[in-house]
């Protein structure tokens, strides 16, 4: 018998030790909340000062965050613990949140005969702890009872109780020791009952709300409370603030739902973090008023920090005080307060952490709520609205381009709904808008703009300059003034968001947040603000706004977003399966983002180029083992027209295969290609099944009122509660992923590429790339990450009463059953911002494996490398923009990927170049792995996966090695993932999607914009065999004939984009101008179309 042990991390391994140098006392408390220990300190000293003979027992408080480290709890137990009488620990998240820590303290309490009380901090009862605890039940019980009260009086009297349990003396605790668990607050008054509050209301004033923890109150921790709520009154408005225990306290429910119902509420500020929705009906308390909530953040980082900060706030904050309250549909207006130590109190050798406000991002925030407050309180007739568009990505032909979106046609409805519903407009009266759009000009002088410039920080006005020079150099500066592409519709105008950086650099500075946006930018939104715009719509995702230079979050005064939103209300439609693009403008704009619905799916007709090839194999099966003549003859025939068809290219069918084995790859690709679906065209906003909720939550958002949260990602992949749309979108909890069942699926994914390996080369990959990209975790709650691990012999752990992951454990080989499998991640900045925690989680746990005592054949990991890599920390995308030209532009390209793709990530969250560490990750690997989750997309829909696919596969011809295998996963069904080589795969979608004649009707249904997605297809398909050669010329046959080929499509495109008509006559020239399309078809009309005649 064997017994095979396993090996479990936590993530607090990776903390520094830290010795907290204090000295022996007779009591002690911890906690990991500084409202706990300011309670604790503010009652020892008022019992310090009772007028009485007796002195009372040392005290010695610590934040348990400091003892994250085993070394520093070992170090603080013999120097302080040890010699305590008392201690007392107050623990939030139970047990497991501070594990060693507990069971060597309850060891050294037990073995020393120390009072060792550890309580719950959530309210609740906890068997676990009472366990740990050496002083009866009965004394736990109140010592629970007294710190969930809270305050200077109910932490004396706890002294006190703890006293008496280590057998010390503490002097009477006198006065009263209980707060209310929730209720009114005035920053002149204090707690003040509802009848006070009715009686100070002035009634020809809009009312705001600040909700905020009773711990505040009890800590004396009140400076940004107070100073918000005084703020607020000084901009002439009522404001009182509402405190609790909790937003999910079901006595609290009920108090809020009743008081926040005897008096009409304009908005409401929330300082509680996390989400508090539940109940039967899944709501929050703070939905009852149906005004706006507004999310702000008290940071647990000091102001210092912040300022440094590329991400804003640390992964705890972000989850805490945005990620969570996204769920309630609140909106993050900024961060309110930092950290800050108070001068150290010598008698208890602590120095407590208070928050304090910080004026400039009060009045930002201010300023953000009153802006909303405006919007709702202005007549629909007189609001000033301008919807935008995107100029992405940079092509006259793509004006107006968002994922699955008609948005020319969008505005169009949006602006018929608006009209009817109140708004001053002009119907455009069959005039098209993308038309006017290119004839239709605003003019800004340019000494209105220098005098705007005024207003924004000077740093960042000189930054302009130092980066694009003088203003009238700009491409939208033409005749003395800027001219901007916008159509005035009366109250209402439609306006093309300029270019943010140089047409050439596109793809490099669309995601950058480095980069700097040109004059033209600058002065389109400077502009705005000059116009006293009420409200920006912008149609689809995405534009460039919210990823302008600044923070991630939490944006200071000099983040671009914030400087030319300047606090403008957002509203913004966005496909519901796009969390992560969503994301960004919640977070950095204050937007909100209104869900809108894919174009529906459908399965197309079968492919006609496979037709006989389907009948032959329908043929072939029907004779296997009753004619074995016919099946021969037979599977001749399946082998001759799939050559014929490029299949054999297609699915690099060898010549050493056997018959059968070939027969199977062929049937199961055209199995495969007609099980295919693609979205029918494209959505307009406000159409279809969901349009009238769609529409209802743009006019919610319009009036000012709260818009229900929803959650994204996919409704064709089992997401049906993303419908309906129309709501405000959010994600998942990052600390939550993987998931287990998401875990579950990631196994699955593991052996199904290392199947498809070993069915491709014989044996076992040594190494991988995999390609992660923060939108997918996000809708996957993390099946890719969770493949990663599983191919690394590494399983997730989670804490078993919040299901959060808490570590990892490595799985022993004897489990594994195979060797340990080289995984490398590039990760998407997006992903490196959203779960930096993974990143981290990952780089430890490959340390750990290079400690293991097994052989290198069976663990590649002996010696220690990084192997998480990314984009430097503010840039995303892999800034290929235009690299996809024929010749040697791949060169480039693959220079241009590694950097892009160069920045290490280390377990302790730090980053740092090391190109040459991920050049040897590239060369020892065997294959790079994408996964595809979405149904309603496929790899030649956009750019970015040429650009993340195609670049690695230039990156490896760049470094001169031999190409690797290229596994492009499909888990769009997850009970049936299947990974495909890069080729097969894009064969599929040109067959299955791009050459259907479903498809292609489909977008001749949307005019300018559908033929723009003709476009599109080919330009993908043309970047793939530049960067990948992954594009055999009978592919681009197919889409000619198609396309161009087709004298009814032919005309669409010259009638409705002949932009993009003439964009793709000259794609086809230059691929075959550089060989990459050898047409098999000698017709003449070709010949004209395709070298001009």
């Amino acid at each position: 018998m064997h017994v095979i042990f396993r090996e479990s991390h936590t993530l607090d391994d990776t903390d520094a030790p830290f010795d907290i140098n204090q000295t022996a006392a007779e009591l002690i408390v911890l906690s990991f909340s500084d409202s706990d220990l300011g309670a604790f300190l503010a009652g020892w000293h008022r019992a310090k000062n009772i007028p009485d003979n007796g002195s009372i027992p040392t005290l010695r408080l610590v934040n348990l965050i400091a003892l994250k480290h085993p070394l520093s709890v070992d170090t603080y137990i013999e120097k302080t613990a040890s010699h305590a009488k008392g201690i007392l620990i107050r623990l939030i998240g139970g047990k497991n949140y501070w594990n060693y820590g507990l069971m060597q303290l309850q060891d050294i309490a037990r073995k020393k005969d120390i009072a060792l009380a550890v309580i719950p901090g959530d309210g609740r009862e906890d068997p676990q702890l009472d366990e740990l605890s050496t002083v009866p039940t009965s004394t736990l019980r109140r010592l629970k009872t007294l710190c969930d009260y809270g305050g200077e009086v109910a932490a004396q009297a706890a002294l006190a109780q703890l006293s008496v349990a280590a057998g010390l003396y503490f002097k009477p605790v006198i006065g009263k020791k209980e707060i209310p668990s929730c209720g009114f607050f005035c920053a002149d008054l204090g707690v003040i009952s509802e009848e006070k509050v009715q009686s100070l209301i002035n009634s020809e004033k809009a009312t705001f709300i600040l909700s905020f923890y009773r711990s505040y109150l009890t800590a004396s921790d009140l400076d940004p409370i107070m100073l918000l709520i005084k703020s607020v009154r000084a901009k002439g408005f009522n404001c009182f603030g509402v405190f609790a225990t909790s937003l999910k306290d079901k006595n609290v429910v009920n108090w809020l739902d009743s008081a926040l119902s005897k008096f009409p509420i304009a908005a409401i500020i929330n300082a509680t973090a996390f989400s508090a929705r539940g109940g039967p009906k899944n709501t929050s308390p703070l939905d009852k008023p149906g005004c706006p909530v507004f999310q702000v953040a008290f940071s647990t980082a000091r102001k210092f920090e912040w300022e440094a900060s590329d991400r804003g706030l640390s992964p705890a904050d972000l989850a805490m005080h945005v990620v969570l309250p996204e769920v309630d549909g609140r909106l993050f207006a900024g961060v309110l307060s930092f950290k800050a130590p108070k001068p150290r109190d010598c008698d208890l050798q602590y120095s407590r952490f208070s928050h304090e406000t910080s004026i400039k991002e009060l009045d930002s925030i201010l300023n953000k709520v009153n802006s909303w407050y405006q919007l709702a309180k202005k007549p629909a007739k007189n609001k000033k609205l301008l919807l935008v568009l995107s100029t992405y990505p940079g092509k006259d032909y793509q004006l107006g381009h968002a994922v699955g979106l008609d948005t020319i046609a969008s505005a169009n409805e949006i602006l018929n709904q608006l009209i009817k519903n109140g708004y001053n407009a002009e119907h455009l009266k069959g005039k098209k808008l993308n038309n006017l759009l290119k004839v239709c000009k605003v003019k800004w002088g340019l000494e209105e703009y220098q005098e705007s410039l005024k207003n924004i920080p000077k740093q960042l006005a000189d930054e302009i300059s130092t980066n694009w020079g003088n203003a009238s150099q700009d491409s939208c500066f033409k005749n003395g003034c800027f001219e901007f592409s916008v159509v005035k519709l009366g109250n209402i105008s439609v306006g093309l968001q300029p270019e943010r950086g140089r047409i050439r650099d596109r793809e490099g500075n669309y995601h950058n947040l480095q980069n700097c946006p040109n004059h033209g930018y600058v002065a389109f939104y400077l502009w705005v603000q000059s116009t006293k715009t009420d409200a920006i719509i912008h149609i689809g995702a995405h534009g460039t706004l919210e990823w302008l230079p600044g923070k991630s979050v939490a944006l200071s005064e000099f983040c671009w977003p914030r400087v030319l939103s300047n606090n403008l209300p957002v509203i913004y439609p966005f496909i519901v399966n796009d969390p992560g693009e969503a994301a960004q403008a919640k977070r950095r704009i204050c937007a909100i983002t209104i869900g809108h619905a894919p174009p529906p799916m459908v399965i197309g007709r079968f492919s006609e180029d496979l037709h006989i090839l389907e009948k032959l194999l329908d043929e072939y099966s029907t004779a296997e083992g009753l004619d074995p003549h016919r099946q021969a003859r037979l599977a001749n025939e399946i082998l001759i027209e799939a050559k014929g068809r490029g299949l054999e290219k297609d699915l690099a069918i060898k010549i050493s295969d056997s018959e059968a084995t070939a027969i199977t790859k062929i049937d199961s690709f055209v199995c495969d290609v007609k099980a295919s679906q693609f979205g029918k065209g494209l959505h307009t906003f406000g159409k279809g099944d969901n349009g009238s909720f769609e529409i209802q939550g743009l006019l919610s958002a319009l009036n000012g009122e709260h818009v229900q949260p929803g959650p994204s990602g996919s409704p064709f992949r089992g997401k049906s509660n993303v419908l309906p749309t129309g709501r405000n979108l959010f994600t998942i909890d990052p600390r939550a992923i993987p998931s287990k069942s998401a875990h579950d699926q990631g196994v699955k994914l593991a052996n199904e590429v290392i199947r498809k390996y070993l069915q491709d080369n014989g044996e076992y990959p040594k190494g991988i790339i995999i390609d992660l990209w923060g939108s997918a975790t996000m809708r996957t709650a993390g099946e890719e990450f969770s493949m990663a691990l599983h191919l690394a012999g590494i399983a997730p752990h989670w804490d078993k009463d919040s299901d959060r992951v808490s570590g990892f454990e490595i799985i022993a080989l004897a489990v594994l059953d195979r060797p340990r499998i080289d995984v490398s991640l590039r990760v998407s900045g997006l992903f490196r911002d959203v779960f930096p925690v993974l990143a981290q989680m990952f780089d430890k746990a490959i340390e750990q494996l290079a400690d293991r005592d097994e052989r290198p054949s069976d663990n590649p990991y002996k010696s220690y490398a990084p192997r998480v890599y990314g984009p430097k920390p503010g840039s995303f995308g892999v800034a290929l923009n235009s690299l996809i030209e024929p010749v040697d532009e791949e060169t480039k390209a693959g220079d241009a990927w590694l950097n892009a793709s160069s920045w290490a990530i280390r377990k302790d969250g730090t980053t740092n170049e090391d190109r040459k560490g991920l050049e040897e990750r590239i060369l020892n690997a065997d294959a790079f792995v994408h996964i595809q989750d979405l149904p309603e997309t496929d790899l030649l829909m956009a750019f970015d996966y040429a650009a993340h696919e195609g670049g690695f596969a230039s990156a490896v011809k760049y470094l001169g090695d031999k190409k690797k295998n290229m596994y492009h996963v499909d888990t769009t069904n997850p009970e049936k993932a299947k990974a495909r080589s890069l080729e097969e795969e894009i064969s599929r979608v040109v067959r299955a999607r791009a050459t259907n004649s479903e498809w292609v009707n489909g977008m001749m249904e949307h005019g300018f914009r559908g033929a723009a997605e003709i476009a599109s297809t080919l330009d993908n398909m043309a970047a793939f065999a530049n960067l990948a050669d992954a594009v055999p010329s009978h592919l681009f046959d197919l889409y000619y004939v198609t396309t161009l080929g087709d004298p009814i499509v032919y005309k669409f495109l010259e009638s409705e984009n002949p932009k993009a008509l003439e964009a793709m006559r000259n794609k086809f020239r230059e691929l075959q101008r550089s060989g990459i399309w050898l047409s098999s078809r000698n017709s003449t009309v070709f010949d004209f179309e395709v070298t001009g005649g």
